[in-house]
């Protein structure tokens, strides 16, 4: 089964289904990744710190290229932990693809999928505080609008810890769990490639409170571990 996960930032593919991508590829299915954004350019700085500047000299500018570059290693060293070789990098603007047309984003996507032919798709939750995850979501509703013929089966939306659960107030109201008790140190593995990413605890992006988040989803589910989806759409042949 091809399986395709589409994640605005570098990390959140594990932040959200790391465990779920590690237990496909031990099932010998075929996982592909594309992350949409850069995940450093909006910070506006260097040494990954936050500014809230705008405008960019050059200097900056060629440092934050050096730390995409970075990051995009980070992220090929993430996937191969969870047994992925299949990622794609593509450039749109980060934290700012609401400046990007809907038609142009889902163009993108048609584009990977005609090409991948998976029967399953995996993004973020349309309730986010993050406008590339929003953005990510409607546009993969319509690329993956049902049509005849279609090969895609099931779209799933995942959380994101610090952007998912800060969309108040609505809450992401999962309808699908998956066990990973067996992949969590997988996860935990793979989001530690991420350097600069992590934060310190209770930061909801930190070790402790990704661990706590999948034993949360797990006593919800009756696993030990676990990851929340939300079944966008399925459709059955018979």
């Amino acid at each position: 089964m091809n399986i395709l996960v589409l994640a605005a930032h570098p990390d959140d593919e594990v932040l959200g289904m790391g465990g779920t991508i590690k237990k496909f590829t031990k099932q010998r299915h075929n996982v592909k990744i594309v992350l949409f954004a850069t995940g450093i350019t909006s910070r506006r700085a260097t040494n990954y710190k936050n500014s809230t500047q705008y405008k960019v000299d050059k200097k900056t500018n060629k440092k934050m290229k050096e730390q995409i570059d970075m990051l995009r290693k980070e992220a090929i060293a993430a996937a191969k932990i969870l047994g992925v070789t299949d990622i794609e990098f593509l450039d749109f603007p980060d934290n700012e693809m609401d400046l990007v047309s809907n038609l142009q984003i889902s163009k993108e996507i048609e584009r990977i999928i005609q090409k991948f032919r998976p029967e399953q798709v995996f993004t973020h939750s349309m309730f986010d505080v993050n406008v590339d995850h929003r953005s990510l979501y409607l546009a993969t509703l319509t690329a993956t609008r049902p049509k005849k013929g279609t090969k895609i089966k099931k779209v799933y939306a995942f959380e994101i810890p610090s952007s998912t659960e800060w969309y108040f107030p609505t809450q992401f109201s999962p309808n699908t769990f998956v066990d990973i008790s067996n992949e969590i140190k997988a996860k935990i593995q793979a989001i530690k490639k991420y350097k600069n990413e992590l934060e310190a605890f209770p930061h909801p992006r930190s070790i402790n409170a990704i661990s706590s988040i999948s034993k949360k989803w797990g006593s919800v589910s009756g696993f030990s571990n676990a990851e929340a989806f939300y079944l966008i759409r399925e459709l059955k042949d018979k």
